[in-house]
């Protein structure tokens, strides 16, 4: 486990915020200097802790504005590899989650309209090894990043 203070769980929110705030804005909050926050985010980038910075997209206004998720299952002896290879054919899922149980995974899917979602379905399900799907639409989310 990392060492992490407070300090650093403070700057790590206001990144999660707003991952273009300034180093001068984030020092102010913080009560230290523009280089000590400097230095504290680079440290905080070399052990891994932060791992990138995004872009946060409104899908809606790009004409994707159907979110979804489908539990998918498959053949006993499908590799997570070959999951994540199913997936990654496929540009409307946005993610994979290998999980334990049944279904095998869990794919977010973003697509146009319902006859768009029924086409990805389709199409997951040609996949060879897809035994089964349930797919679950999104009303609303929230998130704590």
């Amino acid at each position: 486990m990392a060492d992490v203070d407070e300090t650093d769980h403070t700057l790590l929110r206001l990144l999660r915020e707003d991952g273009r705030r300034t180093y001068s804005e984030m020092a102010r909050d913080v009560g230290l200097s523009v280089a000590a926050v400097k230095r504290r985010v680079d440290r905080l980038r070399d052990i891994g802790v932060i791992t990138g910075f995004t872009v946060q997209v409104d899908h809606t206004k790009l004409g994707w504005g159907i979110e979804a998720f489908t539990e998918v299952r498959y053949v006993g002896t499908t590799s997570v590899g070959e999951i994540v290879h199913t997936a990654a054919g496929i540009p409307e899922v946005q993610a994979v989650f290998t999980i334990a149980g049944d279904p095998d995974a869990l794919f977010r899917v973003r697509v146009r309209d319902i006859g768009h979602l029924q086409d990805v379905i389709d199409q997951l399900r040609r996949s060879g090894t897809v035994t089964g799907t349930k797919t679950l639409m999104v009303l609303g989310s929230w998130a704590r990043e």
